[in-house]
C-alpha cells in the first residue's frame, strides 16, 4: 500500500446488503473502507407490507437486534431473513469497527 492508503466509501439506499459485501472484500484487502446509505432511514420489512421497521442512520445494529425481538421474537427471530440481515450486519460491521 502507498504513504497515503485509499481510502474508500460505499453506497447503497439503506446501508444494507451491497454495501456490505463489497466493505467485506475490500476491508479483507486492506482498504480503509467505510459504509454510507442515500436514504433517509433504514427501512426493513415489517409485520405487514404497510408496517416497515424504520430506523435513522444512527441506530446501531445492536439496537435495531434488540428492538425487534422486542417487538415480536416469534415473527423476527431466528427463521426470518429480516432479523438475520440485521444479525449479519451486526457481526459483520462489528468487524470493521463500525455499528451502523
Amino acid at each position: 500500500m502507498p504513504a497515503h492508503p485509499l481510502r474508500v466509501a460505499v453506497v447503497c439506499s439503506s446501508n444494507q446488503n451491497r454495501s456490505m459485501e463489497a466493505h467485506n472484500i475490500l476491508s479483507k484487502r486492506g482498504f480503509d473502507v467505510r459504509s454510507f446509505g442515500t436514504g433517509t432511514h433504514v427501512k426493513l420489512p415489517g409485520p405487514a407490507p404497510d408496517k416497515p421497521n424504520i430506523y435513522d442512520f444512527k441506530t446501531t445494529y445492536e439496537q435495531m437486534y434488540n428492538d425487534l425481538v422486542r417487538k415480536d421474537k416469534e415473527l423476527y427471530f431466528p427463521v426470518t431473513f429480516r432479523i438475520s440481515a440485521v444479525v449479519f450486519h451486526r457481526r459483520k460491521k462489528a468487524r470493521f469497527g463500525t455499528s451502523k
